[in-house]
């Protein structure tokens, strides 16, 4: 099982970002460590068997919290978990928050490896983000992680950025190699509703990237990292060998996962379920919103569309032997169908996203659903 534990503070909030997340206050903070301590108490009763193999503390910026808030939450954890060897424990930390005495601190606790929200290496594009720091502090900050002992660093980077050109896409994706992180996730802008950047499109489309030009910038992304020697494992992530992201790569493997802090999501067995997003309820110990049974055909869906996202894909094999082979063939024939179209090919026993499939894979995956709609309608 893996653990997600959700530190919902930052400085301010990007103008692209719709995650659970505000400014923080230093006493909402303190109220809100207690809180999360209680629900890590409150969960490993309840969990005290399951061996953790990863722990993720995501926001938000967690960095932001004080140097002893995540070591003092990993020894609860470790208090009342049983965690595997060789857990993977990874802190997001955003630049312009991090010290050398919090990576002390986390290094000293166990903390083995190191997210990096830099985004950009052009200044101008993460004013445009809202972000709080500058590239020149993101490599700082880089250097000071390795300084400490980090050898696990991932950094996060954006395309289709509003003003992007292919050009400065590409200094950034040659200035991030020069760093040489052993994991890179690049992601494609999704301008979300309720965001600073969707009024911005609203009014202005033709501030934003084509869709031509944002699939020029994702195929040079694959290039450019294929080149520097980073294997890509799944649609947006990139790893040196032996370093895949274990807590994503699990999502994506359906791998059951609990989620403790506000707004946080789990999925164990055939139970999802969700923290309230409210922080006044959640600092009071109410904890559930929402708790959804998954049907056996839903849970098959989503080993379908997760899988497909991994670069190998799915294999039957696989799939029969967590469900029953009688109903592959209801997805089989949808990805057929797709592999005609070139968006889908056939692999060792399975099948995967074609490079064409890779930026059209939303057709892919509307077209499970869509199978796996009809066939209940019959049944």
């Amino acid at each position: 099982m893996e653990l997600y534990l959700h530190i919902p503070f930052c400085v301010r909030k990007c103008k692209y970002c719709d995650f659970l997340s505000f400014p923080m206050e230093n006493e909402t903070m303190g109220a809100y460590g207690n809180a999360l301590l209680r629900d890590v108490k409150k969960a490993s009763a309840q969990y005290s068997e399951e061996k953790i193999t990863s722990i993720f503390f995501g926001g938000g910026t967690p960095s932001l919290l004080p140097a002893e808030a995540i070591p003092t939450l990993l020894s609860s954890i470790r208090d009342g978990f049983v965690l595997t060897n060789d857990c993977e424990v990874t802190v997001e930390c955003n630049p312009g928050t991090l010290t050398e005495e919090k990576l002390q601190a986390f290094y000293a606790a166990g903390v083995n490896r190191i997210s990096m929200g830099v985004q950009s290496a052009d200044d101008g594009e993460l004013r445009t983000l809202g972000r709080i720091h500058t590239f020149a502090e993101a490599v700082e900050n880089f250097h000071l992680a390795r300084k400490v002992g980090f050898d696990n660093i991932s950094v996060d980077v954006m395309m289709a950025l509003p003003g992007q050109t292919p050009a400065s896409y590409k200094e950034t994706l040659e200035r991030i190699i020069a760093l040489a992180p052993e994991h890179i996730s690049a992601y494609d802008l999704i301008v979300e509703e309720g965001t600073c950047f969707y009024d911005w499109y609203e009014r202005e489309p033709e501030a934003f990237p084509t869709e031509e030009c944002s699939c020029e910038m994702y195929r040079m992304t694959q290039r450019e990292l294929t080149k520097a020697g980073y294997e890509q494992y799944e649609i947006s992530n990139y790893a040196k060998p032996g370093r895949r992201s274990r807590h994503n790569y699990g999502y994506w493997s359906n791998v059951p996962y609990l989620g403790l802090g506000l707004g946080a999501s789990s999925y164990i067995g055939n139970r999802r379920f969700r923290n309230t997003d409210d922080l006044k309820q959640y600092l009071q110990g109410n904890l559930y919103i929402e708790d959804t049974i998954l049907s056996e055909r839903d849970m098959q869906e989503e080993f379908f569309i997760l899988g497909l996202r991994r670069r190998e894909g799915i294999t039957e094999d696989a799939f029969v032997k967590r469900f029953s082979a009688d109903t592959y063939s209801v997805y089989e024939k949808v990805l057929c169908e797709k592999e005609k179209q070139g968006l889908v090919e056939k692999t060792k026993g399975g099948y995967r996203l074609s490079e064409e499939g890779i930026l059209l894979s939303n057709t892919v995956f509307v077209a499970l659903m869509d199978a796996e709609k009809e066939n209940k309608e019959k049944m």
